[in-house]
C-alpha cells in the first residue's frame, strides 16, 4: 500500500532532512549528503527508499541525477490524512 510506504520512508530522520532540503529546489546526491553525517551511497539508498514510496522524482541530467519532491506523492498524504480533520 502506497501509504504504508510513505509513512515507513518519512519515519528516518535522514530522509526527512531529505524531504526538507528538497523542498527548497531540486538537487543532486553530491548536494544533499553535503549535508548528512552519512556517505554518499546511503543518501542514495535512502532517495531510492523515497522514490519507491513515490515521494521524490529524479530526472537525468547528463551523468547526474537530479532530485525533486513529487507533488503527486504528496498529495495523496494529504488527502488520505485530511479524512481525520474533516471528522
Amino acid at each position: 500500500m502506497m501509504f504504508s510506504d510513505a509513512f515507513m520512508a518519512i519515519a528516518d530522520p535522514n530522509r526527512r532532512h531529505l524531504l526538507e532540503e528538497l523542498r527548497r529546489g531540486p538537487k543532486t546526491v553530491n548536494e544533499l549528503a553535503a549535508g548528512l553525517p552519512v556517505s554518499r551511497p546511503a543518501v542514495s539508498q535512502h532517495l531510492k527508499v523515497l522514490l519507491d514510496a513515490g515521494l521524490v522524482n529524479a530526472k537525468a541530467e547528463g551523468t547526474r541525477r537530479v532530485y525533486t519532491v513529487s507533488n503527486a506523492g504528496f498529495l495523496r498524504l494529504n488527502i488520505w490524512l485530511d479524512q481525520f480533520w474533516e471528522a
